[in-house]
């Protein structure tokens, strides 16, 4: 088994950066502010970012459950991941988006994403009605930090506050930055994990088999214990560098984590945290390529 605990999907994306929009070009492109970025790998040449290519490249690298998590820079999605999890309600959990100046639905979605990052003030503290509102309808919340340890004692007053919440730590906590051993720390609270979407690209520059990322799991281990850490993707961002199996068999074929801590990270923990069941086993088709 494998879960994916933070990847994206959009219908069309309408977002910003900086005050900037985000919108898509063709090809794969999309304006990113100021500047044009491949957004997508250039076979979603339309830019639609859909939830049947994604099940089609899970079936293919083996990938049994995944978490749709959301971004400012996509743009709201709501709707769309609602139809998404309809057509596939045993493989998908979803996250309603927290917007500074719009409310945010509860109803259908599994849990609550905070671009903590990208907020405009930049202070969790307002955040409280939101982590109690999680807490009230049994949600989690997904929240990507800004990078250090900037954002980490805000966090925690709401973790102390909010005990009963759910909250999944991404980006690996912005690891390979200095102070995210502080975002690490706070898995140490029984209701916090640490999810790794996005960690290919912290160590874009070093690649594949990213013996830095491999590195900082270790590392966090030792701080909080492999329980507490769970595999993502960042899925589509990160396959205009690597494939969707590239993005986990570097842990797979790592020879510094036993078999029992990569089921761990690969699986087991994001089951019991989002509580996945009934993931059913997907069958291996040869690849061309194969003998």
């Amino acid at each position: 088994m494998i879960i994916d605990a933070h990847l994206h999907l959009w219908k069309k994306q309408k977002g910003f950066v900086d005050g900037l929009p985000v919108y898509d070009l063709g090809g794969g492109k999309s304006q990113f502010g100021n500047e044009i970025r491949q957004m997508l790998p250039p076979y979603m040449e339309d830019g639609y970012n859909s939830v049947e290519r994604l099940i089609a490249n899970m079936d293919y690298a083996g990938v049994n459950g995944c978490v749709v998590t959301q971004e400012y820079i996509d743009g709201n999605q709501n709707t769309y991941l609602l139809e998404a999890k309809h057509k596939y309600p045993d493989r998908i959990k979803i996250c309603s988006l927290y917007e500074e100046t719009d409310d945010y639905p509860l109803e259908g979605f599994n849990g609550i994403k905070i671009c903590a990052g990208r907020l405009s003030k930049k202070k969790l503290s307002d955040l409280l009605p939101v982590f109690q509102a999680a807490g009230s309808a049994g949600m989690f919340i997904s929240i990507d930090l800004a990078e250090g340890a900037s954002q980490v004692e805000e966090l925690r007053e709401l973790i102390n506050k909010c005990p009963e919440v759910k909250v999944a730590i991404g980006h690996f906590g912005m690891a390979g930055r200095n102070g995210f051993e502080e975002q690490i720390k706070l898995a140490c609270y029984p209701n916090v994990y640490i999810e790794s979407g996005g960690i290919t690209w912290l160590f874009h520059k070093e690649f594949y088999p990213y013996p830095s990322a491999v590195e900082a799991i270790l590392r966090a281990r030792d701080i909080c214990g492999m329980e507490k850490l769970m595999w993502g993707s960042d899925y589509p961002r990160t396959m205009t560098a690597i494939t969707y199996p590239m993005s986990f068999d570097f842990i797979q074929k790592s020879d510094r984590l036993t078999s029992r801590e990569k089921e761990q990270f690969l699986w087991e923990n994001a089951k019991e945290f989002y509580g996945f069941t009934d993931l059913e086993k997907i069958p291996y088709v040869k690849n061309m390529v194969e003998e």
